[in-house]
């Protein structure tokens, strides 16, 4: 990879967390404002509701396509972290495969249904739900590139970073 490819990868990486980070701040001002207006103010509105799980929605979908590094995601660290290089590979290939597999099998329903929701709309912001839930497609496809990538690099003998316990990201 070049150091031309690498920033750019960087600075998309930072615009992705730039992203979320704006989608938090606005959902949680939502959040403020609905308890002024319900507890200060005796005024409930809903559209804060309805805009902070829309936004709880977009922030988790969109986090874990772009903001969520490989060695952040879940796994069985016991299992993964007892084994060398040589095995984790092979894990890494057969899960990699597995997901590649369920995500492309999936994508013409899930494009179907979203597409489908476009006769439905939010309760007060009239969001169509097409626009809502197309978040999704945008995940399933990120997760496919992404794999395929991690099955690339298993493919070529690159195995995955060793378990490390100490580090925060490790579920420790």
């Amino acid at each position: 990879m070049t150091s031309t490819s690498r920033a750019l990868g960087s600075w998309l990486a930072r615009r992705a967390e730039n992203i979320a980070a704006a989608m938090l701040a606005v959902m949680f001002a939502a959040f403020l404002l609905q308890i002024a207006f319900r507890y200060l103010l005796g005024l409930p509105i809903g559209w804060t509701h309805e805009i902070s799980v829309v936004l709880w929605l977009w922030l988790v979908l969109w986090g874990a396509a772009f903001v969520v590094s490989e060695g952040e995601e879940i796994r069985f660290d016991i299992i993964y972290g007892a084994v060398g290089p040589g095995p984790r590979r092979v894990m890494a290939l057969i899960s990699a495969i597995a997901v590649i597999a369920l995500y492309t099998i999936s994508l013409p329903a899930i494009v179907d249904y979203v597409t489908f929701m476009k006769v439905e709309r939010t309760s007060y912001l009239k969001i169509r739900f097409d626009w809502l839930f197309s978040i999704y497609i945008v995940f399933a496809v990120a997760t496919i590139t992404r794999y395929i990538w991690i099955a690339w690099q298993a493919m070529r003998g690159v195995a995955p970073d060793e378990f490390d316990p100490t580090k925060a990201s490790s579920g420790v």
